[in-house]
């Protein structure tokens, strides 16, 4: 497929910036636009600001998206903005659900409207999320793509029809939809309410000298499969170089482990020994999903794509990252 412009929703979060970077990096002839809402934070892009074009608008108001498509009409759209925290969704599910399904929907229809009065036509990576399985069983890892739909958490509901929506405007209107759901990645500017990421933080805040050496935890015996996100968004610009329309793909890495061991390879990192573990109710869940071992097989065959960074390199440019970010607020 010959791509010369893509835009990216979600282009200042996580995975957003990282793809961002990932494709101005390896495909420079590839113009980058980023969806953005007036108030988004350009922290995690403030280094690629001059190589990338902003467009004012947000998911909620089809106007903005209407005239952003119309003027600029994408070759692909990488939809990744969302709501994305679980923990949240329990607080706030009406927000979750406008957010992530209302947003996509809104995103779709646009489309359909722009392909029958104009014939664009983009392909559209929508992105869901391996929640939507919720609690599978045993005998049902590792997951593949047909298994049964388990949400246990409000954003996972938002996923499940944010993943239907892009199903079925494939089926009805043949808009170029290809679904992912990619499970527990993690890396550099990782969000501070992500478990690694919360972990990885609180460590370096006791290097620091601001808190005690005392590590707060949820639940530590909830088994996943990590990938670092430098590899989930090659995984992304392959998919819609590879993969066909109407389609679902598991995407995910290859090292499994328990939150605890995960945690451990933390703390093994850390300059400061002998830092105890305690867990705070406030951060278990109402419902939890504790078993997510990924089948990644169908992805691999269609495009030969293999995680390639050893999960302990992940955690070490994670600890990093907080470590540098402390270093900087105490200059």
């Amino acid at each position: 497929m010959n791509i010369n412009k893509v835009l990216i929703t979600g282009i200042t979060g996580f995975v957003g910036s990282h793809l961002a970077e990932y494709v101005l990096k390896n495909h420079p002839e590839v113009k980058v636009l980023g969806l953005v809402r007036w108030r988004s934070p350009k922290d995690n892009i403030k280094g690629i600001l001059n190589n990338v074009t902003l467009c004012q608008g947000d998911l909620t108001d089809i106007p903005s998206l209407e005239r952003i498509l119309f003027q600029e009409k994408p070759d692909v759209i990488f939809h990744l903005a969302a709501q994305s925290y679980v923990d949240f969704s329990f607080l706030a599910p009406i927000a979750t659900l406008q957010a992530n399904v209302i947003g996509t929907a809104n995103l779709l229809e646009v489309v359909r409207k722009l392909k029958t009065e104009t014939g664009y036509d983009p392909v559209i990576h929508i992105c869901s999320s391996s929640e939507v399985y919720g609690q599978v069983k045993e005998n049902e890892t590792p997951i593949k793509e047909d298994n049964l739909f388990r949400p246990a958490s409000p954003y996972a509901v938002s996923k499940v029809a944010e993943d239907m929506l892009g199903l079925q405007y494939w089926l009805s209107w043949k808009i170029k939809t290809i679904r992912t759901r990619m499970f527990t990645h993690t890396g550099e500017r990782r969000g501070e309410f992500f478990a690694e990421s919360a972990f990885a933080k609180q460590i370096a805040e006791i290097e620091a000298g601001l808190k005690l050496p005392v590590v707060k935890v949820g639940n530590l015996n909830s088994i996943r499969t990590f990938l670092d996100v430098k590899d989930a968004v090659r995984a992304y610009w392959t998919l819609v170089q590879k993969c066909q329309p109407g389609e679902v793909y598991n995407i995910g890495g290859k090292e499994t482990m328990t939150v605890e061991e995960m945690l451990n390879k933390l703390i093994a990192l850390s300059t400061i020994k002998g830092i105890k573990v305690e867990v705070d109710s406030n951060r278990l869940r109402p419902s939890d999903v504790t078993l997510q071992i990924p089948s990644i097989d169908k992805f691999k065959k269609e495009t030969l794509w293999e995680p390639e960074i050893a999960f302990d390199k992940t955690l070490q440019d994670l600890l990093n990252y907080w470590r540098n970010y402390y270093a900087k607020n105490k200059a």
